[in-house]
């Protein structure tokens, strides 16, 4: 059965090799990707054709009641709408998942909506949760802004955002915002003391210092921590991931001083030219929960999405392999969820 050997250094080398330049690959199924989960285990399966790795499913595995969730975060490397693909992974994981008790396969591709893929992956005896499903009850958002960067130049690009977008990204640079990139430990510990001030405001739950230092080794060479500063005082700062065709603005955080010089703005536009340098096809901005201008994260992606809009995915598939545990997680998840949101807004 094709489950990776990590010991096997030349199969580390041919996997890692596929998963980085196929069609629908993420860095979040990268090998390294399952070194920065903490907390979790982990294993990659792939199919083969001839002898080459044709498909490919990293996973991350958490132990719950006894049982185990293994899930593919925007797995699989492969084409998620090719039917004989997914059944051949699904089969290599069989094996594995009686073996570890669990009691789902999850991922959660890439893929736009439609009615029609949901209803396939239905009649493969999939789970589809996505469109209507309680926010709080997803791992990850359905709602996704992707900026088309292919063939694109940072003139036809400006000229695609909103008005206003334009208008602050220039306010910002002649009001005298800086905007740098760095790989270093002291630009970590500036970014992560922004990220703190921007939880706090926005009370949200906050990684470990420990978890972003995990991520700039495990991607060297291809992360950035951006920064904008203004006289000296530190206003706002970016992680941005480069993987595959996109990059990927990752994480951000803000001070809450000097916000009307608009520095996200200024910074956003220089980690785009980034990847326009780089040749990148698509700059992925993350999801967004609310589709509502008056929600400030909407509203400021929307800005620069402006003519791509809001891409809606398909949503969590899950395979079921013990209906009463998976019922007892999937509506326990999102309670937990709605507790944890509560505590913190408490304050």
């Amino acid at each position: 059965m094709p489950i990776l050997n990590l010991a096997d250094a030349s199969a580390v080398t041919r996997y890692e090799t596929f998963v980085k330049n196929a069609p629908y690959t993420s860095a979040t199924q990268d090998i390294h990707w399952a070194e920065i989960k903490k907390g979790w285990e982990s294993a990659q399966v792939y199919v083969e054709e001839k002898g080459e790795i044709v498909a490919a499913m990293s996973l991350v595995i958490k132990r719950v009641m006894g049982y185990a969730l293994l899930y593919a975060p925007r797995g699989p490397v492969g084409d998620p709408t090719n039917f004989q693909m997914m059944r051949a992974l699904l089969e290599e994981v069989r094996a594995f998942a009686k073996k570890n008790k669990a009691f789902v396969l999850r991922f959660d591709p890439e893929i736009a909506y439609e009615e029609n893929l949901v209803g396939q992956y239905m009649q493969m005896g999939f789970k589809v949760r996505g469109k209507g499903v309680d926010k709080n009850a997803l791992i990850q958002p359905i709602y996704n802004m992707i900026l088309n960067l292919d063939q694109e130049n940072e003139e036809t690009l400006l000229a695609r955002f909103s008005q206003k977008t334009r208008y602050n990204i220039n306010l910002s640079r002649r009001k005298g915002v800086e905007v740098s990139w760095h790989t270093s430990d002291e630009a970590l510990d500036q970014f992560y003391a922004l990220y703190e001030i921007m939880s706090a405001r926005n009370r949200l739950v906050v990684r470990s210092k420990a978890y972003f230092k995990d991520m700039m080794n495990a991607f060297k060479g291809c992360i950035r921590i951006y920064l904008t500063t203004h006289e000296g005082d530190y206003l706002s700062g970016a992680i941005a991931l480069m993987y595959g065709d996109k990059l990927w603005y990752i994480y951000g955080a803000s001070s809450n001083e000097k916000r009307n010089l608009m520095p996200n703005y200024l910074m956003q536009w220089e980690m785009i030219r980034w990847g326009l340098e780089c040749g990148m096809k698509k700059y992925d901005f993350g999801g967004v929960f609310e589709l509502d201008k008056e929600d400030g994260l909407f509203k400021f992606k929307e800005g620069f999405c402006r003519e791509e809009g809001v891409t809606e995915l398909i949503g969590e598939i899950d395979y079921i392999y013990k209906p009463l545990i998976y019922k007892l997680f999937t509506e326990g998840y999102p309670l937990l969820q709605r507790i944890k949101i509560k505590l913190l807004r408490r304050g």
